[in-house]
């Protein structure tokens, strides 16, 4: 399932990324009318972003859902060993790790995929809010007894995991983030005036959250002394500036931009982002 960044920039409009998620923050509905479809599809190639491919892959562990922070949420686990949080982008859902989570377990990880709030399995929700997927997050990890686990956000989840650790220090042992933005502006403006385009026209909640959020400031990321590894794609539909500024701003980072790559192509149907994934971990004694 593309993220809804990956839909703009592909040119099937979402409700979710990059985002997501870009899967960019990117997405997973298609757009409603022909004409908002060529919109964002021409943004997406002015930004030099490439399209998703639907997985065809189906997931190798267990599923659930578990009630948290008044919702449900739906969600793989797998393999054994130290556990993985794994979070997608906007509009998406947790398949689009299904090469990382058989990476992982290969590794001797346990992995806990969650489709966010309002999103895959999810039943939809009317609006959407930051601090509220990373509450849920963080109520998970505490429903299910995780002891500080790993995490792995992905556009939005990259966004979610942020406001989690801002939220409540010291939760999670490690972190990566993947084409993650503080705010709006740290987007290609191109893609999210097309968004904003495509929304006015057929208003969506998860497209509205895109525009209007996150807002976090830079300052706050100081409090995260966690080790974090910050990527993106060397084409990425999130500014290089804004990914350097999240790194700089973070005291315990490593950054990471994968040449010739876009929002989600190392991520989705790669190897690429697992590696990168599982070398940090173990650099990190997790």
């Amino acid at each position: 399932m593309k993220s809804r960044w990956m839909k703009a920039i592909s040119g099937a409009m979402v409700s979710a990324l990059i985002l997501a998620s870009a899967s960019v923050a990117v997405f997973a509905e298609e757009a409603n009318t022909e004409s908002t479809t060529e919109a964002v599809t021409e943004a997406t190639s002015e930004a030099g972003m490439e399209t998703e491919s639907e997985s065809e892959e189906t997931c190798i562990g267990e599923h659930a859902t578990v009630e948290v922070n008044g919702v449900s949420l739906y969600y793989e686990v797998a393999g054994e060993g130290k556990p993985v949080v794994l979070v997608h982008g906007n509009g998406g859902n947790h398949k689009v790790f299904h090469t990382e989570i058989q990476q992982l377990v290969d590794a001797g990880y346990q992995v806990y995929a969650l489709d966010s709030r309002g999103q895959g399995e999810n039943a939809p929700l009317d609006e959407y809010h930051y601090d509220d997927m990373a509450e849920d997050v963080y109520q998970f990890i505490n429903k299910l007894e995780l002891d500080k686990p790993a995490y792995y956000g992905w556009s939005d989840g990259g966004i979610i995991g942020l406001t989690l650790e801002i939220a409540h220090p010291d939760t999670l042992s490690v972190m990566a983030i993947s084409g993650t933005n503080l705010n709006p502006e740290g987007a290609d403006p191109d893609v999210i005036a097309s968004i904003k385009e495509a929304n006015d026209e057929n208003p969506d909640p998860l497209n509205t959250l895109m525009l209007t959020e996150p807002n976090i400031d830079p300052e706050d990321l100081k409090n995260i002394t966690i080790p974090v590894l910050v990527t993106a794609g060397s084409n990425d539909v999130i500014l290089k500036e804004h990914t350097e500024l999240i790194a700089d701003s973070l005291p315990n980072s490593e950054l990471k931009i994968v040449d010739g790559e876009d929002h989600g192509s190392y991520i989705q149907d790669s190897d690429i982002m697992g590696k990168l994934l599982i070398d940090f971990l173990q650099e990190h004694d997790y």
